[in-house]
């Protein structure tokens, strides 16, 4: 039962992305649902006869020939009929019917889509993504002028960075939990937030004072979380499970590469034109994304999609025994059950995981060592080796290079490791990625120590930026070998999972700034300005180690005990 198939080729490929994109589902329900209309709503789809009661016959046309007015006495039996049976629903749960996809093959299950239109929809969030989080250090270049005009010092000009670091941090807290609750989805999240930040970057372009503007990045960031918390879990939904784990380093590349970007933009609109044209860059960039994602960025949560798609069925059989799994999960609790729900899980599965609280303290440090050589980077590159402002901003792209040299080894292990085997039907265990995240961990020191010992006026620039690549391979190593064994291991709470990962690494990250410039100054040699602070990270990374070595050994014993855990 369901959608004619050959109908449904008829329809232009892309119809689906706009009919359940914001703005498709908007028209939808203002036009009294006329137009863009569900398969469930046309005249060729057959109505499964699990979903009919009361011995009607499996004709979707009934209901619509009835609204045209052809039969006003069915409408009326079918309100009464609505009427008693909503009375008698509460007490009658027994032989409610769970709204499904259409078979296996169904085309309205994101994870049916055309293999085009999955690389078409990582297209779009990974687009998300880079543009909000591009948006972390792309003023970092005019740091100067801003500690000039505002008269501060130029860790209070770092301020700003911190607060938008922070707040991208706490917003998956609240806003990402939301996008697992079936009423609402991950689409509505994305739209609304993206357009607030969109918002935002006019009056922070137009600052006049260090506070004003540190109050607006922190907000801008909370809004601009959703993307970078809830982007994996959207690819989720659209790959088959085998797949998930190519998928999420994709999408996690634009992610990784958005902050390193930021400068080498930054920098030019700098001194073309000054740091206020970097956050007229941002709205302009967030706003190019905001109409096309409201256009055509489609819902892929499929709760949310069987939550519609069981209202729908309602509306049609006249059926109350219809529902959804996502609606079943909202009735049974109450509003307060449901706050805490939404609220609290983050913060829970953070507190009671080891899994999750070790995963998250270790790329927390990862990401304080990325966002601290924001400060590290001017040391070497433009006091050490003299490179001007836009030189500088390029010197960020050694560590896209190696990020994406890391996503290429990643992604081949893991489809020969993982993917391969799951499509044999060999099974797998989450520990399947610790290897290569260990082997991550080591580049990772590896990386800092040549990054900090290199840096020298008499030796070539090219040693530390061949470290900084080094390290950039490594952390997007570990970020996704990581990721995707939390991913594994909690399957069922992705979205929350990811939140709580992204208050750690974030408010952790996002303090390192503050004091990296210290941190080398006070520790620097005549030769080596960065070579003894690099050490102390490079140590510290060496110790973490033991982090994926522990979970090689005792992640399945840990997972047993799990409340959470697949």
């Amino acid at each position: 039962m369901g959608f004619n198939e050959d109908e449904n080729e008829l329809l232009p490929r892309m119809y689906r992305f706009v009919r359940d994109s914001f703005f498709g589902n908007g028209v939808y329900l203002m036009s009294g649902r006329k137009l863009f209309r569900q398969p469930e709503e046309l005249e060729s789809y057959v109505v499964d006869e699990k979903y009919l009661g009361g011995g009607q016959e499996a004709n979707p046309i009934v209901t619509e020939n009835a609204k045209e007015g052809g039969d006003e006495e069915l409408l009326s039996a079918k309100k009464e009929g609505l009427e008693t049976a909503e009375d008698d629903s509460s007490s009658d749960t027994d032989d409610l019917i769970i709204v499904d996809w259409d078979g296996e093959n169904d085309p309205e299950n994101p994870q049916n889509w055309p293999t085009y239109q999955k690389a078409i929809f990582a297209t779009l969030v990974g687009f998300l993504t880079f543009s909000v989080y591009v948006a972390s250090a792309i003023y970092t270049p005019g740091l100067e002028d801003i500690m000039i005009e505002f008269n501060v010092s130029e860790t209070v000009a770092i301020v700003p960075l911190t607060m938008f670091v922070v707040g991208y941090g706490i917003g998956p807290m609240f806003l990402s939990p939301i996008t697992e609750n079936a009423a609402v989805g991950r689409n509505y999240v994305y739209i609304s937030t993206l357009f607030i930040f969109f918002i935002l970057q006019i009056p922070t372009a137009l600052s006049k004072n260090i506070a004003s503007l540190s109050v607006l990045r922190l907000i801008s960031g909370f809004f601009a979380s959703p993307a970078l918390a809830t982007g994996g879990a959207s690819m989720a939904d659209v790959i088959r499970f085998p797949y998930i784990p190519v998928g999420l380093c994709a999408w996690a590349l634009g992610a990784v590469c958005g902050p390193s970007f930021g400068p080498l933009i930054g920098g030019v609109l700098t001194v073309k034109r000054d740091w206020r044209w970097t956050f007229w860059f941002m709205a302009m960039l967030s706003g190019s994304a905001l109409v096309i994602l409201t256009f055509f960025l489609p819902e892929s949560y499929g709760k949310t999609l069987l939550y519609r798609k069981a209202k729908r069925l309602r509306n049609l059989t006249g059926n109350t025994k219809i529902t959804s799994e996502g609606e079943l999960e909202i009735k049974s609790m109450n509003r307060h059950q449901l706050i805490i729900d939404i609220l609290w899980r983050p913060f829970e599965i953070t507190l009671i995981e080891p899994v999750v609280m070790l995963i998250n303290v270790y790329i927390a440090l990862v990401y304080s060592v990325m966002y601290l050589w924001f400060e590290g980077f001017p040391i070497v590159f433009a006091q050490t080796y003299g490179f001007p402002l836009v030189t500088l901003g390029a010197s960020y792209i050694s560590l896209v290079i190696g990020i994406l040299l890391g996503g290429l080894i990643y992604m081949v292990y893991v489809y020969q490791k993982f993917t391969l085997k799951v499509l044999k039907g060999e099974g797998f265990v989450p520990e399947v990625f610790i290897p290569m995240s260990i082997f991550g961990s080591i580049l990772l020191p590896t990386g800092i120590f040549i990054f900090g010992w290199t840096a020298a006026k008499d030796l070539h620039w090219i040693g530390p930026m061949i470290g900084a690549g080094i390290f950039g391979a490594g952390a997007l190593i570990i970020f996704q070998t990581l990721f995707n064994y939390l991913s594994s291991s909690f399957y069922r709470y992705l979205a929350s999972t990811f939140a709580s990962n992204a208050l750690f690494r974030s408010v952790i990250a996002g303090c390192f700034p503050l004091f990296g410039r210290p941190l080398f100054d006070n520790l620097k040699t005549d030769r080596f300005p960065v070579g003894w602070g690099s050490s102390i990270l490079g140590f510290i990374s060496m110790a973490m180690i033991a982090i994926p070595v522990f979970f090689y050994i005792y992640g399945p014993q840990l997972r047993a005990r799990s409340r959470y855990a697949n």
